[in-house]
Formats: C-alpha cells, sequence, structure tokens
C-alpha cells in the first residue's frame, strides 16, 4: 500500500478521534497543558490514566496524545482503535510507529496545531522528529523540530500579501512553507535535510496542500537564476562552535562561523526578489569590541560597489552575553546540567573569546527590493525593541503591511498633501494622562498602541490635540489651523514642528489613512 493511500486514512482517524488542539486540551485539562509547554508531562498522563479508569476505556484521542505527545508506548490493540482506517500496519509502514517488546513505540511527533491569520482561523496535524521529553536524553544531529517559539514568531510576521511566488529558505517540518501556501499560487521549500524534506512533504500532503515543491539544498543554490515576490527563512542562524565535539544540528546549524550565514542569506536576496519583493527571515549579529551590530548590519545591507540595493527594517528583540547564549544553545540541544553541558560551555566561550566577540543580537529582519530597477531605496529603519516579538506574533503580519504601506505613502507625499490629508485615529490606540494631584493640566500624556508592536509615544499639548480631532472630518492643515489660534502659536511653526511628528504616527499605524477611493 502506497504513502498515497495510507494518508487520506491516517487524515480520516485524526479527524474522526477529534485529535484538535481543543480536543487534547479538553482530554487533560488547562494546568496539564500549561505543564506540557514547560516540558513536563506527569500531569498529562495522570490526567489520561485518571479518565480511561473513570469512562472504562482509552479514548482514541488519548491513546494517540500518549503514544505521540508524550511519547509512551501503546499496544497494537489499541493503536488499531485509535486509527481504525489506518490501523497499526499502517502507521508502521508510514514510519510513524515501531513495535518492540514495549509495544508500539513512537518514532516522530504528531500532534494539532491551530492558529490564526488573515485568511481566518485554522487547525493542521504536525510531524515531526521525537523531541527531548519523548526521547528522555540530548537531541540527534538530524533532529527535525517541529513548532517551536521561533517559528511561532515568523509566521505570525509573515505579511499575507497576495503573491504568486515565494521561497522558504530552510523549512524543517514545513510549517513556513504551509503558512505561505495561503497567500501564494506557488511555494518553494529548501532544506539541507533530506529528512526534513520528507516530512515536510508528508505533512503538506497529511494536510492536503499541494501548493508546495521541495528542493534539496542549501540556502539560494536549489533557485539559482530565479525570482520570487516572497522569501521567508528561519534560517539556521545558532552560533556554534567549529570544534570537535561540539554538535551541529541540521535545524539550526548553517556550518558557517558565526553570523555569516544570516549574512549570506542578507546579501543573496537582492538576486532573488521580484520588484517589491519582500524577504523576512530572523537572524543573529555578533557584536566585536566597541562596535554596534547595526553597524555590521548596515554593512550586509551594502554590496561592493558601495550603493545600498534594499530596503531594510530590522528589529532586535534581545541581547545576551555570551554565556547566556551558550546556555540558551547548549540546553535546546537537550544536553543538561553536567560534565558535557560543561564542556560545550567552554567551546561557546572560546569560540566567543577568540572572535573578540561581547554580546549577541537577536531579532527580525524586513527587506525588499524597490519596484523601479534603479530606484534607491527609501526604507532604512534598524531599531531596538526588547521583547516586542515575543509578546503575540500573531497578527503582526498585517500590521507590518499596513506600515509599509503608511511608509511607502508618506514618503512620496509632501507636506501639502499631508495638510490636505483627513486621517483617524486607529481603533486600538488609547491615551493616557497624569496629573499632579489639584491640578487641571495633565504632566504627562503618553500614546499607547494596543496591537502591533504595542508602541507608546509621548505627547505634548499641540500633538494631543491633534491626535484628538484626528476623526476624519478635519484635514491636517485644518487642524493645526485651528491649533494655532487655540495655542496662540505661529502656525508656520506648528507645522514645521507637528508634520514630522504626523509623519511618524501614520508609518507606525497610531493614525490611518483614508481608504483609496
Amino acid at each position: 500500500m502506497t504513502s498515497a493511500t495510507l494518508i487520506p486514512r491516517l487524515r480520516t482517524d485524526l479527524a474522526a478521534a477529534h485529535f484538535s488542539v481543543p480536543g487534547l486540551t479538553g482530554l487533560w485539562g488547562i494546568e496539564a497543558d500549561a505543564a506540557l509547554h514547560r516540558n513536563q508531562r506527569v500531569p498529562a498522563r495522570r490526567a489520561l490514566a485518571a479518565l480511561a479508569v473513570k469512562l472504562g476505556r482509552n479514548e482514541p484521542a488519548a491513546t494517540l496524545a500518549r503514544l505521540f505527545l508524550l511519547g509512551d508506548p501503546v499496544s497494537r490493540t489499541e493503536l488499531d482503535a485509535a486509527l481504525p482506517a489506518l490501523g497499526a500496519a499502517g502507521a508502521l509502514e508510514l514510519g510513524l510507529v515501531a513495535d518492540d517488546d514495549s509495544g508500539m513505540r513512537p518514532l516522530v511527533d504528531l500532534r494539532p496545531y491551530s492558529f490564526i491569520d488573515a485568511h481566518g482561523a485554522d487547525s493542521w496535524w504536525i510531524v515531526s522528529d521525537l523531541g527531548e521529553l519523548a526521547l528522555g536524553h540530548a537531541l540527534g544531529e538530524t533532529h527535525v523540530l517541529g513548532i517551536g517559539g521561533a517559528s511561532l514568531t515568523l509566521s505570525g510576521l509573515m505579511m499575507p500579501r497576495e503573491v504568486e511566488r515565494v521561497l522558504d529558505i530552510g523549512t524543517g517540518c514545513g510549517i513556513q512553507a504551509m503558512h505561505a501556501s495561503r497567500h501564494a499560487e506557488h511555494v518553494v521549500a529548501t532544506d539541507i535535510s533530506v529528512r526534513a524534506l520528507e516530512l515536510a512533504a508528508l505533512n503538506a500532503k497529511l494536510n492536503e496542500i499541494d501548493n508546495i515543491e521541495f528542493r534539496f539544498g542549501s540556502l539560494f543554490e536549489p533557485v539559482a537564476g530565479e525570482r520570487f515576490d516572497h522569501i521567508i527563512s528561519n534560517p539556521p542562524f545558532v552560533i556554534t562552535p567549529r570544534a570537535e565535539g561540539v554538535p551541529s544540528y541540521e535545524y539550526r546549524d548553517g556550518g558557517m562561523v558565526g553570523d555569516a550565514l544570516v549574512e549570506a542569506v542578507v546579501r543573496g536576496a537582492v538576486d532573488h526578489l521580484t520588484p517589491g519583493g519582500v524577504a523576512q527571515l530572523l537572524g543573529n549579529w555578533e557584536y566585536y569590541g566597541d562596535t554596534d551590530a547595526f553597524e555590521r548590519l548596515e554593512h550586509w545591507l551594502t554590496p561592493a560597489a558601495g550603493e545600498s540595493l534594499l530596503d531594510a527594517w530590522i528589529i532586535e528583540r534581545e541581547v545576551q552575553s555570551p554565556g547566556e547564549y551558550a546556555e540558551t544553545w547548549i540546553r535546546d540541544g537537550g544536553t543538561r546540567p553536567g560534565p558535557d553541558f560543561d564542556r560545550l560551555y567552554d567551546a561557546w566561550l572560546n569560540d566567543f573569546d577568540a572572535r573578540g566577540v561581547r554580546r549577541v543580537g537577536f531579532g527580525y529582519l524586513l527587506l525588499r527590493l524597490p519596484h523601479a530597477k534603479l530606484a534607491a531605496p527609501v526604507l532604512r529603519r534598524l531599531e531596538r525593541m526588547p521583547d516586542a516579538l515575543g509578546h503575540n506574533p500573531a497578527g503582526l503580519g498585517a500590521h507590518l503591511a499596513e506600515c509599509l504601506a503608511a511608509h511607502d505613502w508618506q514618503v512620496h507625499a509632501d507636506d501639502a498633501r499631508l495638510l490636505r490629508t483627513q486621517l483617524t485615529v486607529a481603533s486600538d490606540v488609547t491615551e493616557e494622562r497624569h496629573y499632579w494631584p489639584g491640578q487641571q493640566d495633565p504632566t504627562l500624556m503618553t500614546l499607547h498602541q494596543g496591537s502591533g508592536f504595542g508602541r507608546s509615544v509621548p505627547l505634548d499639548t499641540a500633538l494631543a490635540g491633534l491626535v484628538g480631532a484626528c476623526d476624519g472630518d478635519l484635514a491636517v492643515g485644518a487642524i493645526i489651523g485651528a491649533l494655532a489660534q487655540l495655542l496662540g502659536a505661529d502656525e508656520r511653526a506648528l507645522i514645521a514642528e507637528l508634520l514630522p511628528k504626523v509623519r511618524d504616527l501614520v508609518v507606525d499605524g497610531f493614525l490611518s489613512l483614508p481608504e483609496p477611493a
């Protein structure tokens, strides 16, 4: 029997078992669910055992959860009951399980995944390699990672632009390519891991996604000479010592020294984007001595000819010391504190010391090829927003698209046009005021953004008055004219003071442009 026959049967069984995120939470409860996110499975095991006693039987979803999420073997009879169409024999043939003395033992992690994007709510089933929780030991170097924090961040940041072609570099289990398939006609997904490509293809078939093409190779090699409207990548950016005895995990280590792999993606994007095309990726960058890492990022964006060819918006979310960075990624590989941990820790610190690295930054890069072939880039924004991407990345992609569109509008709008424009305050924006006791005038005013990046902007009296009057009825110039009279200020001076601030508020999404006619 072929996978073309078996995979639909697996899909049917998973749906019939209600093997879903809410279904599993209903089986073991919110507390056990939270414990699993902390990599602790005992509460879930206890909850499923108690449920089996209460019902006098094992629910199909509970059997599948014990097997594929908790890593516990089940009997062949239990698996046949949980997967009646596929059966244990089909699960063996698909490589999902092995049959040994302990029973039917999992060979993969198979779990439900739910999300909300610009197209609405949906859910998939995702197959990846077993994690540390199920394995009980450190990960293998060819491990194919499932959906982690970085994956969720990038999928939330992905701009939902309707495009023809998307490239996913380093697809892993295929999750980014699958998300991209919802707004692209065709997706090309690449990886250096044959195992990753096999599991990614399985995930696409399992979830009936048929517009993804999988190719083997490193970075841009599999797409030489091709261009794409959208490039996405959660690349293997982790900075790993190139020393004997240090594991090199395919899912996170690109085989280059330091942050050279992220630099290679940045420099290669210009030759693979269509005019107006956007690249979005996560990455690390190193700080050397007293040099700011943003200076190095600027250098990456500037080719040998000395003229930058790409728009760039780069956000640094976090900066770690060499020790913090080493601890994070040694633990990520499943190595627990002990002699091996200490040996790897030494290797990491030796590497950073030898290359003069004093800190490591992590964040998000958005690059764009200008529409006109000879047009100069208009966007160069490098900013630091600690934890800006860590709270709730879902929906940020749409926010980014709106910010880019607003940026482009204001770049081409002179002051006269801006003064004629009727703006409205975005629906998620609130104003906070603080007063000294007994005083009528506020001592501090701040504008807060409830969604997007959750920015806050300090207000003075004039800017607060302008924002408060932006209801879509009055043009910016009319509002400033009224404010000048009310404040007894020179109108021209007030225009010169306020318009740059208004432009910033438009670009950051505090103020919305009128809908096109």
